[in-house]
């Protein structure tokens, strides 16, 4: 197909009110807070009168909604959509018993992160069974690259996928990807990520890949919170991350396999 043919068919199969609204998703789903209708106008080079209706109708539907200091913001709409799809629902049931259990034995919380595009975004999580706890929104997400759950979804992939992921990572200082990279391997050489918390001080992730044949599927995290007095040590609390996230991918092989 010549490149005239092609573009011809790429616009053949535009529609345009439906980018127009991914658009918008996107936009505010990457924003660090609300934006008001003037500003996702500014941002993606369209008229205010243009993107109003599909403001109302994304509202209406509730895959979006208005802030309270004004402003819009994503709803979890399209989050629980896809909890909903079978893969994600079998990860969900059969590692939050697991889960439970790990909180009740450490009086820690616990999350279980998914990949999303560049990000890691959290599908699952375990309160702390003790007083004191810090636990992490459903939903929540944080570029890949920045945290110990993204570091071992990446490191427990092949490098072709690694490639195809990094793509979506979005610009990031040479130095920072390469130390990325760096930690990775280390990650995948040890079987786990141990390391501060890049996001909250104070807090000590640690981290154990949830596998699905010789990829991971989710990483199982501990925000490790350092009390007066602790259930269990940090390094007991690992072993037992380590060894519920592997409790976690022999019972997704079992359900794979299963007629």
């Amino acid at each position: 197909m010549t490149s005239s043919g092609k573009a011809t068919d790429e616009r053949r199969y535009r529609a345009p009110a439906l980018e127009k609204g991914l658009d918008i998703l996107e936009l505010l789903s990457s924003a660090s807070k609300p934006m008001t209708h003037a500003m996702i106008s500014q941002h993606l080079g369209r008229s205010n009168s243009e993107l109003f209706r599909m403001l109302q109708v994304l509202e209406f539907r509730g895959f979006i909604a208005q802030a309270d200091g004004g402003g819009f913001i994503p709803t979890t709409k399209l989050f629980a959509l896809g909890m909903a799809q079978a893969p994600v629902k079998s990860i969900l049931e059969v590692a939050l018993p697991v889960m439970r259990r790990l909180a009740d034995d450490t009086e820690q919380s616990c999350h279980l992160a998914l990949r999303a595009g560049g990000d890691i975004v959290i599908a699952a999580r375990m309160e702390s069974a003790g007083l004191i706890g810090f636990s992490v929104r459903i939903g929540y997400r944080q570029p890949m690259i920045l945290t110990g759950s993204g570091t071992v979804l990446y490191a427990f992939q092949s490098d072709e996928v690694r490639k195809r992921w990094e793509k979506d990572f979005g610009s990031r200082p040479a130095g920072e990807l390469k130390a990325f990279r760096a930690l990775a391997e280390v990650v995948r050489t040890q079987g786990y990520d141990k390391h501060p918390s890049r996001v909250v001080p104070g807090i000590i992730d640690l981290s154990a890949p949830v596998m699905r044949g010789d990829a991971a599927a989710a990483a199982l995290t501990m925000p490790f919170v350092n009390k007066t007095t602790q259930h269990v040590d940090i390094d007991v609390a690992l072993e037992m991350v380590i060894a519920a996230a592997a409790t976690i991918s022999s019972d997704l092989a079992s359900t794979d396999v299963r007629v």
